[in-house]
């Protein structure tokens, strides 16, 4: 991991590969750097830095790398899996002579075996990483012909990669491949771009290629190919991409994080535009239509997600079983597809990714598909793998979410997820009345989330009550059991203070022994019908000297008395309070992190896109 840009054309060369990288730096790295081929000298020109793409710019400017006349480099954003994070790991790799030059994500699994053979070869490796490795590989078999070279070393490879290399023996060509890993080809007037996603495109161009796994990409000045391994050429379709580039921009606010937590109830309107008419109470999912009869019949649903879409799934299982009556089971993808799954016949499995592209959740719908289940995708990315892979799905039309942190992409989710049990629900037992009812309270979601986000001030002044502590508990009940999950992984990912999850009545299970005045607990307790039983478990926590904070439901005076802080948030149906309770929690997180100064928009350690198991 983590970002890949490569360039070939007569625009400014640099200065296309520098702003690619600071467009994906929301994928989250460690180091990054620039290779290009000067024209004038015909050497390979490479330039590396750890930390922030600033510091690489800085370097570039003393060195003078601006001036180089040169019509072709790559450029990478590291997030290190091989080797510590420095220089010589970091990315583009070159050969000793410095004929070749390399960018690369994902992992090669095989590297081992493939570096003891090269070793006994005579070759010298100066980095940790697999990415060297393979470059030596494709050096091996480099004569005359790059495309050659890279075909020849990519069949004795096992796991995930897209890469793009460059050689200064043929200065006027760049080669890109990927399996696992994803690789966009962008098209423009004179020029092509390679990037591991859009958002490094889009200033050069609209139109792009979504390459597919075990595909080859030799690009000219003039013209390209797309080849698979066994060397059959590819007709591949250019797609357009919709979004605007100043989606891509923090616009008004300081951070990415703030902006997409500001713009969830937009994400619900746009999410249901055209799908969901909320005065008629009817749902139009074209999405799934084609699988509409299993839809009607299936008698299990297996939802898979990792992170925040996993929380998700979770809150989607209470939908399917008390709007649809189907089954339904959530897994973690990345376990899912290393276990042995039952799949019943006329099972539907629904895998959920923000980027589409998340490697453990690839692998377990290729699991689900061997075993015979139709598999269903939710993702943000037109284009992306997931949804190529998937036999039907919805995309959310959350627009580009830059933080590192998910919140309007969770939102997005969460809508899907809704508009689909109730779809299914009304081809089986759901009356139009309960629809009606559900429809009516729904459309009202966002302005009731900009009444939440009026309150930002006050969450602030929470927040900094509780960052002096180690330690924080969530609980919620019900269908906001996972809201507690999801408020406590985006407390911990951002401001680094550990913070566990949990469904409130296991908390006399074990969580208990550490409560004392210093473990803050977050608790959602809303109006519902376990709200006595989680007061009595508020009751727990200050009988051991816990410091509560509750998110409420607005008008509950008596929840005062039992709690040091009180959140509230308007009422609304029991099963739509995980879209209004989740906002306070992702403020609390926000303000927590930015009051210790950190970055919430590229948390250390984490990456947007997570490519790699």
């Amino acid at each position: 991991m983590c970002g890949i840009v490569g360039y070939i054309g007569e625009k400014n060369v640099v200065d296309i590969l520098l702003q690619g990288l600071y467009k994906l730096e929301y994928r989250g790295y460690d180091s990054a750097g620039i290779a290009v081929i000067d024209k004038d000298s015909n050497e390979l020109k490479i330039i590396k830095k750890v930390g922030k793409i600033r510091n690489l710019e800085s370097s570039m400017k003393e060195d003078g790398f601006f001036n180089i006349n040169t019509e072709i480099g790559i450029a990478h954003t590291r997030w290190a899996t091989h080797g510590e994070v420095n220089e010589v790991n970091a990315h583009p790799h070159y050969d000793e002579d410095k004929t070749l030059a390399i960018v690369h994500n994902g992992i090669i699994e095989n590297y081992n075996v493939i570096k003891k053979w090269l070793e006994e070869k005579g070759v010298k490796f100066k980095t940790e990483t697999d990415t060297e490795v393979l470059l030596y590989l494709i050096k091996y078999y480099y004569k005359d012909d790059l495309k050659q070279a890279v075909l020849s070393a990519l069949k004795h490879v096992i796991g995930a990669y897209g890469i793009v290399v460059i050689s200064k023996k043929e200065p006027g060509k760049m080669i890109g491949a990927r399996n696992g890993s994803p690789l966009v080809f962008g098209i423009g007037k004179d020029d092509f771009v390679l990037a591991s996603d859009v958002s490094a495109i889009k200033p050069v161009t609209d139109n792009v290629i979504y390459l597919e796994d075990g595909h080859i990409i030799e690009v000219t000045k003039e013209n390209y190919k797309i080849l698979t391994l066994e060397e059959r050429e590819v007709n591949a379709k250019v797609h357009t991409i919709d979004w605007e580039l100043e989606s891509w921009e923090k616009g008004n606010f300081p951070t990415y994080m703030e902006k997409e937590i500001h713009e969830q109830p937009n994400t619900i309107i746009n999410t249901t535009r055209g799908r969901w008419f909320f005065e008629k109470g009817e749902l139009k999912l074209g999405g799934i239509e084609p699988v509409r009869d299993l839809l009607k019949k299936t008698k299990k649903i297996t939802i898979l997600g990792c992170g925040t879409s996993w929380h998700a799934a979770l809150i989607g299982k209470y939908w399917f079983e008390y709007y649809a009556d189907i089954s339904t089971e959530v897994d973690y993808a990345a376990e899912f597809r290393y276990r042995n799954p039952i799949i019943l016949e006329d099972q539907i499995v629904i895998a959920i990714s923000q980027s589409g592209e998340t490697a453990d959740t690839i692998g377990a719908i290729r699991e689900a598909k061997i075993k015979g289940a139709t598999v269903l995708g939710i993702t943000n990315v037109v284009g992306s793998t997931i949804a190529r892979e998937t036999d039907a799905g919805i995309y959310l039309h959350a627009g580009p979410e830059i933080g590192v942190a998910s919140t309007k992409a969770f939102i997005g989710q969460l809508t899907v997820l809704l508009m689909m049990a109730i779809y299914m629900g009304r081809m089986r037992r759901l009356s139009i009345e309960d629809t009606l009812r559900v429809s009516e309270e729904f459309k009202k979601i966002p302005d009731k989330i900009e009444k939440i986000l009026k309150q930002k001030d006050y969450i602030r002044e929470i927040a900094g009550k509780i960052i002096k502590y180690n330690n924080a508990l969530y609980l919620g009940r019900g269908v906001n059991y996972p809201v507690a999950l999801e408020g406590a992984l985006k407390f911990k990912e951002i401001s680094y203070i550990h913070a566990e999850g949990y469904p409130a009545a296991e908390m006399k299970h074990g969580p208990i022994a550490l409560i004392d005045e210093n473990m803050p607990t977050i608790v959602i307790a809303t109006k519902d019908f376990l709200y006595d039983k989680i007061i009595s478990n508020i009751k727990e926590v200050k009988a051991r000297k816990g410091q509560v904070i509750a998110i409420a439901t607005e008008d509950d005076e008596a929840i005062k008395s039992h709690a040091d802080y009180v959140i509230y948030i308007p009422d609304t149906i029991d099963m739509l309070t995980p879209f209004l309770s989740v906002i306070p929690l992702q403020l609390l997180a926000y303000y927590a992190a930015t009051l210790k100064g950190y970055d919430v928009d590229k948390p250390r350690n984490l990456a947007k896109s997570v490519t790699v198991e």
